[in-house]
Formats: structure tokens, C-alpha cells, sequence
């Protein structure tokens, strides 16, 4: 019996929602090319695209996100300690767990995305001893967000955020959004399917990558590039992974770090981001070039958490805050999912091939 591992190469369904091209480093979401979703959609755009296939009402949905903010914000004192326990990624878990799913007061999908950043802005800022701040209704989503987690209110660094929120809606079926649409597949509700999947991103081979790429700066330092090629060598040679390099799907480079590095441009001609991107970039190069020599049989290029470190740095975010903001993003893709799956309405059920021992003979 042939088995394939971690469902490799294997088609559960088809979906409207992303195409992810891992030849020709394209990504598709619902008839668009990233590169030209990010340089211009909101996230209530992104809402809009993802759960009715058209951005027609997008002024709707950034009113019930920003009712949806205040709605969260009201909750907090309600959550008891599940925003002051364990690393973020469980706070947030905790946090989105608390919610209705039944009754008058069930939530909705803007709902769920407006609660998603508010939990995990105000887990930040108490875990960093600070207070949480009320949430600014008429605010776009991705503005006030940024304020919410960091206090700034810079348009620059608030257009970067909504453009890394919009990039990473969704890629595929991957970890985080199978969970969901197994989740939904058994008729649970969307908060089940979102808490599932958060349980899926914290896992630190799908959700965790950007923090250690930044630890990996840290260490270089300097744009320097012969200093980042012995730092990398030897990396290699303790028989590390170099952190950002490469993707399982993608075999040239991930076309959403072509988009994240777009916006950290423009956080460097605003003035915030020159001498991390002007390290990123050494970086970026020099394990190019090395790995090309090692490997030269694959193509291991940068990967969207090569360049969300360095755009979430430059806009004040701390490193344990990134797997929460990916799921900030992410999330909108999640309920997606899990609409199209209820459309579906078929149960998610492999199997598996028996190997353990067989019962003794009479």
C-alpha cells in the first residue's frame, strides 16, 4: 500500500479562495496576483474578496470590523487569565476559545477577525507590562491594529502592516487552513475551526519562522558582506537550516517576500527601516550564494518570513508578537475556508493503514 506522508501531492477539494504556483513563483488570491492586492487593498477589501468573492462591500465590513474591535475590547476583563499565561500564541488561543458560538450573541466573521487582533494586541501589551487601549471604531483595520499593539499611529508603518496583513491571507492548503476545514468539516462552528487552526500555526514548522530570521540578523550585525558569509558557513557546518531560506512549495523566490520587501522600501524612504534593510539584504544574498554552491541542484531563495522579520522590526514589533500577527491575517483566509467547506458539507475523514500488532490466535 502506497502511503503518502503528510498528505503530500494529495488533492482533498477544490477551492476559489488561492493558487499557489510553486514553479513559477506566482500566488493567486481569487483571481488576483498578490503584488497587485498588496500595493493597494485594505483588509476589509480582503475580507470582502475572501468570504464573497467581490470587495463591493468593503465600507460595510471596516464598520463591523471596527464594531467588532470595540465589541472584543469589552470582553477583555471577561477572559479571566487567558491573556496572562504561557507564550502569546497560547494567550491568543486561550483568548479566541472565550467566545460565543451560540445564541444571540454568536459571532460573526468580522467578528472573529475584529476579536483576533484585539486579543492579540492586548496579550502584547500585557505581557509587556503595559496597559491595553481602547480600539478607534472608525480606524482602519490594519491602523488601528498597529496603534493597538504598538501606540504609534505612523502611516507608514500602518500602510506596511496592512500590506504584510493582506499578503499572508492566505497560500493554499496549508497546516493551519486544513485544520480549519477539517474542523468545519464535522459541522462545528467557525470559533472551533479558528482555535483548531491557531493550534496548528503555533507549531514552530509552520507559524514560527520570522523570530528566529531575526535572531539570525541580530547575530550578523552589520551589512558586512564577508562577515554574514562566515556567519552563514558556519551555520552549515554545525548543521543548522539557515532561517528564511527557502519554502516547500516554492522552488524560485516566494513571491510574497517580493511584496514584503516592497513595503520595507518604503518604510526606508520614510526613514525607519534603512540599516535593517540594508542588512537584510546582505544576508539575503550572501545565503543565496552559498546555498546555490552547496545546492546547486535546488533553488533555495527567500521566504516570506525572511522579510516579515525585517518589516515587523521596523514597525515596532516585538519578535514574540509575529506568529500572533500572522494569524491577525491569517484568519480571514480561515473563515473563508471554512465557508467554502460548509458549502461542501462533506465530512473530512482519511484513512489509515494498520501496523501494530494483530490479536493472538484462539
Amino acid at each position: 500500500m502506497e502511503i503518502a506522508r503528510g498528505l503530500q501531492g494529495i488533492v482533498v477539494t477544490e477551492t476559489e479562495l488561492s493558487r499557489v504556483d510553486g514553479a513559477a513563483g506566482r500566488l493567486v488570491l481569487r483571481g488576483q496576483r498578490v503584488e497587485d492586492i498588496a500595493a493597494r487593498a485594505s483588509v476589509a477589501e480582503v475580507c470582502g474578496l475572501m468570504w464573497q468573492g467581490t470587495t463591493a462591500g468593503a465600507p460595510e465590513i471596516e464598520a463591523r470590523l471596527g464594531a467588532a474591535r470595540l465589541a472584543a475590547h469589552r470582553l477583555l476583563p471577561t477572559l479571566g487569565d487567558a491573556l496572562a499565561g504561557g507564550d502569546s500564541m497560547q494567550r491568543l488561543r486561550a483568548a479566541v476559545g472565550h467566545m460565543a458560538v451560540e445564541g444571540p450573541d454568536a459571532v460573526t466573521l468580522p467578528a472573529i477577525t475584529g476579536a483576533v487582533a484585539v486579543f492579540a494586541a492586548a496579550q502584547s501589551r500585557i505581557r509587556r507590562g503595559l496597559p491595553t487601549l481602547e480600539p478607534d471604531p472608525s480606524a482602519p483595520h490594519a491602523a488601528d491594529l498597529l496603534r493597538l499593539l504598538t501606540g504609534a499611529r505612523e502611516p507608514a508603518a500602518a500602510d506596511a502592516l496592512r500590506r504584510y496583513l493582506v499578503t499572508v491571507v492566505d497560500h493554499g492548503m496549508n497546516a493551519s487552513t486544513f485544520t480549519a476545514r477539517v474542523v468545519a468539516s464535522t459541522g462545528s462552528d467557525p470559533v472551533s475551526a479558528v482555535v483548531a487552526a491557531l493550534g496548528a500555526l503555533k507549531g514552530p514548522l509552520h507559524g514560527g519562522a520570522p523570530g528566529p530570521v531575526l535572531d539570525m540578523l541580530d547575530a550578523i550585525g552589520v551589512a558586512d558582506p564577508a562577515r554574514a558569509r562566515r556567519w552563514l558557513e558556519a551555520e552549515l557546518a554545525a548543521g543548522r537550516r539557515i532561517m528564511g531560506m527557502g519554502h516547500r512549495v516554492y522552488r524560485v523566490r516566494d513571491p510574497r517576500a517580493a511584496v514584503l520587501e516592497a513595503g520595507v522600501e518604503r518604510l526606508a524612504a520614510a526613514g525607519l527601516s534603512r540599516e535593517r534593510l540594508a542588512l537584510a539584504a546582505t544576508v539575503e544574498a550572501q545565503a543565496a550564494a552559498l546555498l546555490a554552491e552547496r545546492y546547486p541542484q535546488r533553488t533555495l531563495a527567500a521566504n516570506v518570513e525572511f522579510m516579515t522579520a525585517v518589516m515587523l522590526d521596523a514597525i515596532g514589533v516585538d519578535r514574540r508578537d509575529f506568529t500572533p500577527l500572522f494569524a491577525c491575517g491569517r484568519v480571514v483566509g480561515w473563515l473563508g475556508h471554512v465557508l467554502e467547506q460548509n458549502r461542501e458539507a462533506r465530512l473530512i475523514r482519511p484513512r489509515a493503514h494498520y501496523v501494530g500488532p494483530e490479536p493472538a490466535a484462539r
